[in-house]
């Protein structure tokens, strides 16, 4: 061994990327057992140390352990191999070839996972020393892992992988939110020994407690400094469960149980918590909410049981997506319509309510904003709204209903943008060059390519017109009072109620049963950008037609509605792990346990990150417009100072 070592060594020789070496088991064997034979081994390993080390600078060394043996199975001339003879064999090994290297750590690494995976294992052995063919494969696949995950990085798997070193940006955002932290202690400790000395003394003569002073409101500093000193934690948080490899990840397993049961559970529940809506108009507030809410659980359990192997599931779960976008175009052409606010506030905080927490995650989990798809769809999507409704001619309901033919215009305007949508989605060529153009292309590029966001946008490209198109409809029925909107009664007379509501059922079944016998996903995807509006607009009028329907509510739906952005984004590495590939375990051995800790987590964390969402954006984007320009300056020369820092990060990669 050492002669064959000590040719590896030298310059001129070529070298294996991996070597494994091992030796003690023949050495007690030969000896009998002998503490000479011990001493001479030691020698052995001495001798050999420094050339393995060496060799160690450019191969990957390993020295296996010797595996434990099964005593009572052992023939009578192995019987001085005993588990007692190989702890000191390898302790002995493990010694010196630690201290081969007097100032650093030594580079030949200890192979003693093949002596775990043998105690577990030497029961099934035949003859007590040799180990069976399991143990031996589970021990070559680690090995594999230790050697090829380095060089792959797997996206679902994380052994053996090392950790990422931090990126400039990283750093910076450390030293941001440990500022922060730091900054917000030392306020509150002031602030809490001024409440101190501020606190009501008692009056010596009448006995009564007279107030100093009285409770000041919270100031914005301390609402920042308390929402970036909460955000510097959940991101630790974050940074530990997905890059830090503090965490096991494990596989997605798909069964119907696994997806079917959990969804069962939380109708259940959502059913079970309902209470009437303050208004009983189609699609309210408190609706919407609801909607969001289990369409959003739903999508998690998806997620979470690898449920996207079935296809009947994947189709139904595109139809959810396609919901949120058609809400995305309901919501905000009749905000517009309505309200006719097209200043530049209403815009800002719609995109700073959107993309607050994907922009921390960009920086803070070092990916690419593309990466967490949906918000760049949904921020597109809003821009794509407000620029068609926004640009000359404006046209709003107030003015469209002192003429008539403003409503023509407007039918115009969205005959232009269905026109834009078919022309980009059926040329490819000139999509990608518009979102190759720099800086677009910072922003929607994966992997050195726009096609994933083409793709993206492409599967549901007509949904957003749709959701635009049902609400300018909508809201000419409602403003011509053609629609019956109170509590408890149905939308239209008895006898188009009834019938609406027969057609809509069977459209929706309709759907489900052609989404079920899909055989192919991507003729299916071809198909889906068309048809999925049937099934989203047969569940609206399933959900509003009766009016005991429209009257009542699911606050446990409703509830999880209002934070369904944050879950969405949250899960990609709080919830599930190895961005989204796997499953978080925080507690391994016990399945159950798990899930129920790293849900209950994951919620909150998410509901916290959408108060502080909240309360930033009251503070980050003020009303009066001379304020807001400047902050607007201020928050470009950020995203030039974070492109600059991207573009050397990238640089310094290559």
């Amino acid at each position: 061994m050492k002669q064959c070592i000590k040719v590896w060594t030298e310059d001129s020789v070529a070298k294996p990327h991996v070597i494994v070496a091992g030796a003690a088991t023949w050495s007690i064997k030969i000896h009998n057992g002998s503490n000479e034979a011990l001493s001479q081994y030691k020698m052995n390993i001495t001798s050999i140390a420094p050339l393995l080390e060496k060799l160690a600078k450019t191969s990957d060394v390993y020295w296996v352990l010797q595996d434990p043996v099964y005593e009572d199975l052992l023939s009578e001339n192995r019987k001085m191999i005993t588990n007692e003879k190989i702890d000191a064999y390898n302790e002995a090994a493990v010694s010196i070839l630690n201290s081969s290297t007097r100032n650093s750590k030594s580079n030949v690494k200890m192979f003693s996972v093949s002596k775990l995976i043998a105690q577990e294992t030497i029961m099934e052995s035949l003859d007590g020393l040799h180990l069976p063919e399991s143990s031996r494969e589970t021990s070559a696949m680690i090995l594999m892992n230790v050697y090829c995950n380095k060089i792959l990085k797997p996206v679902d798997g994380s052994c053996c992988q090392p950790r990422p070193p931090l990126t400039l940006i990283q750093k910076l955002a450390a030293c941001f939110f440990t500022l922060s932290i730091i900054g917000y202690l030392i306020f509150y400790i002031i602030h809490h020994n001024a409440h101190r000395k501020n606190k009501p003394c008692t009056d010596l003569e009448s006995g009564e407690e007279k107030k100093n002073i009285i409770n000041t409101p919270v100031s914005p500093l301390e609402i920042l400094l308390q929402s970036f000193c909460k955000l510097g934690l959940i991101m630790a948080y974050f940074y530990m469960c997905d890059r830090a490899n503090l965490f096991m990840k494990e596989n997605k397993f798909y069964t119907h149980s696994t997806f079917f049961i959990p969804i069962i559970y939380i109708l259940v529940l959502g059913v079970f918590y309902n209470e009437n809506t303050k208004e009983t108009k189609v699609l309210n507030r408190e609706q919407t909410d609801e909607w969001k809410g289990w369409m959003q659980l739903v999508i998690l359990i998806y997620h979470i049981s690898g449920a996207s192997t079935f296809l009947p599931v994947y189709m139904h779960i595109r139809v959810l997506v396609a919901a949120y976008l058609f809400q995305t175009g309901y919501g905000h052409f009749s905000y517009f319509w309505i309200k006719g606010d097209f200043g530049i506030h209403r815009v800002c905080q719609v995109l700073f309510r959107l993309n607050f927490l994907v922009v921390v995650l960009c920086i803070v989990m070092d990916q690419p904003y593309q990466f967490y798809y949906f918000v760049p769809l949904v921020t597109v999507w809003f821009m794509v709204i407000y620029v068609t409704l926004a640009l000359w001619p404006q046209i709003i309901q107030k003015k469209a209903n002192g003429n008539c033919l403003w409503h023509f215009g407007l039918l115009v305007k969205l005959a232009f943008l269905l026109l834009c949508i078919c022309f980009l989605a059926y040329s490819q060529g000139a999509f990608e060059k518009i979102f190759s153009l720099w800086p677009l292309s910072k922003c929607f590029e994966l992997k050195g390519n726009v096609y994933e966001w083409w793709f993206r946008w492409r599967l549901d490209r007509y949904v957003v017109f749709h959701g635009m198109l049902f609400a300018f409809i909508y809201l000419g029925l409602q403003k011509r009072q053609i629609l019956s909107e109170g509590k408890g009664e149905p939308l239209f007379s008895n006898k188009i109620s009834n019938f609406l509501l027969f057609i809509s059922v069977v459209s929706f079944l309709t759907y489900s049963i052609w989404a079920s016998s899909c055989k192919n996903k991507a003729e299916c995807n071809e198909l889906h950008p068309s048809v999925s509006v049937v099934q989203i607009l047969a569940f609206i009028l399933i959900r509003n037609i009766p009016g005991c329907a429209r009257s009542v509510y699911s606050s446990f739906f409703a509830w999880f509605g209002k934070i369904s952005l944050e879950l969405f984004i949250c899960q990609y590495h709080i919830w599930l792990a190895a961005d989204t590939r796997g499953i978080l375990v925080l507690i391994p051995g016990n399945p159950m346990l798990n899930i129920i800790v790293s849900t209950f987590i994951f919620v909150c964390v998410a509901h916290e990150i959408s108060q502080i969402t909240n309360d930033l954006a009251q503070i980050i984007i003020p009303k009066d417009n001379s304020s807001l320009l400047k902050r607007l300056a201020c928050v470009a020369a950020f995203f030039c100072g974070l492109l600059i820092l991207s573009s050397i990060q990238d640089k310094s990669r290559h």
